[in-house]
């Protein structure tokens, strides 16, 4: 009963670190509804798609694809391409979740995104996070996405093209937000910075006529970014699994921090 207790409080405080990746998820994923409504999509068939994937970029991609007249595999290749970038979060997050249960560790996976993956690490590097508050960030990104999805193609009929509402730059807008307040040092600043310096200039090349997919661009400006930072932070010299262990943030079941951050009462690994 004690850990039932201590999952919810977990829980709902991942509720509440996910909110801005809701109020984000919403209007792109209203765009998506309102397009696949105008590419014939049904609205259990927009739901389910949302609901199954979780993909932002890559269902766009998928949709387009499909109404080009490209087949199953031509989806999956583009969209596994587009998303290759979480290999790296996942190899990111894998020493703190050494300890959660394969159903858990399920879930987290399948809503791991750019968002998820940039509130999660930071709260487990400050050592707040366990495998139930990640679960709540998971599912608040999931029910935005999955609502503006229906939001969207439900008001297809009447709203015409949302990018005049400027929902395209949603999206842009969370990501700068995460940056400002989750950047710790001068070092972070700068690989962030150096990151979207290089879209920005993928996107003057590809606008002056070089044959270069825009769908390229996070992931090799996240690539670079990544090879910068290793050389940036090499003095530190230590591997992800021994900062895992000395900060003693592996995502097992911790005490509940009440807001004095003073008592607490302990519960047990996650699986428990």
């Amino acid at each position: 009963m004690q850990n039932d207790v201590v999952h919810t409080v977990h829980f709902r405080r991942g509720l509440k670190l996910g909110l801005p990746i809701f109020l984000g998820y919403v209007p792109v994923g209203a765009a998506f509804g309102i397009l696949a409504c105008q590419y014939g999509f049904s609205f259990v068939a927009a739901l389910v798609c949302s609901a199954t994937a979780l993909a932002g970029a890559g269902q766009f991609i998928a949709l387009t694809t499909l109404v080009a007249g490209g087949n199953a595999l031509t989806v999956l290749v583009a969209c596994g391409v587009v998303n290759l970038r979480y290999v790296l979060f996942g190899a990111t997050l894998s020493p703190y979740l050494r300890h959660v249960p394969p159903r858990i560790m399920a879930w987290l996976g399948f809503t791991l995104t750019d968002e998820t993956f940039a509130i999660n690490i930071a709260d487990l590097r400050a050592g707040d996070a366990t495998c139930w508050s990640m679960a709540g960030v998971g599912v608040i990104a999931w029910t935005g996405w999955v609502l503006g999805t229906a939001i969207g193609w439900l008001s297809s009929g009447w709203l015409g093209d949302p990018t005049r509402f400027g929902v395209d730059f949603a999206m842009a807008a969370m990501f700068s937000a995460l940056f400002v307040a989750l950047a710790e040092n001068w070092r972070q600043v700068v690989c962030g910075v150096l990151a979207g310096a290089l879209v920005c200039g993928l996107w003057l090349v590809a606008s002056l006529g070089v044959a270069l997919d825009a769908n390229w661009f996070i992931t090799i400006a996240s690539l670079a970014g990544a090879t910068v930072a290793v050389f940036m932070f090499r003095d530190e010299g230590k591997s992800p699994e021994e900062i895992a262990a000395n900060d003693e943030i592996l995502v097992t079941e911790r005490a509940v921090r009440l807001d004095s951050r003073a008592d607490s009462s302990t519960g047990g690994e996650c699986g428990e």
